[in-house]
């Protein structure tokens, strides 16, 4: 089981660099928002709506996991780009925190709104196979930078 949990992290970060299709979604009607906390919880639930249209079961909040995604926020702000680094770190964390099998991160940044974010996630397959994986639990980050550009970041565990 120990040497299963890096290979599986490490094939879902190589998962999460894919390109992206052109298959839209229905525009969903949330308006965008100054909160990022509102936008958090929009995220959150047209997620869970998108996959239980699908038929899978909606993600559980986990508290563990928003941590660590404000955190990785927090560090993309900082450096003022998108990027994955440190993922294989903050998943052997959140792993021993939760006993997690499996992790997987989605990040995003300059979209205004939750829709607009999840429709690009969508539109990637690689991203679509994590929002519509095996997972159990998840928890999103988002915040402004300082010129009021929002950045995402979406983790998910089972």
């Amino acid at each position: 089981m120990k040497m299963r949990l890096p290979i599986a992290v490490l094939v879902l970060f190589v998962l999460l660099a894919g390109s992206c299709s052109t298959e839209p979604i229905e525009n969903i009607n949330i308006p965008s928002s100054e909160n990022a906390v509102l936008v958090e919880q929009a995220l959150l639930d047209i997620v869970n709506d998108h996959r239980n249209s699908l038929g899978y079961s909606s993600l559980l909040f986990s508290e563990v996991a928003y941590e660590y995604a404000n955190s990785h926020t927090d560090y993309m702000i900082s450096n003022g780009s998108l990027s994955h680094d440190n993922f294989s770190s903050r998943a052997s964390k959140i792993s021993s925190a939760v006993n997690a099998e499996y992790v997987a991160e989605n990040v995003a940044k300059d979209y205004p709104d939750a829709t607009t974010a999840l429709e690009k996630w969508l539109d990637s397959p690689n991203h679509r196979k994590t929002i519509e994986g095996e997972f159990t639990h998840t928890a999103v980050s988002v915040k402004k930078d300082s010129s009021g550009k929002f950045y995402f970041t979406q983790l998910f565990y089972r």
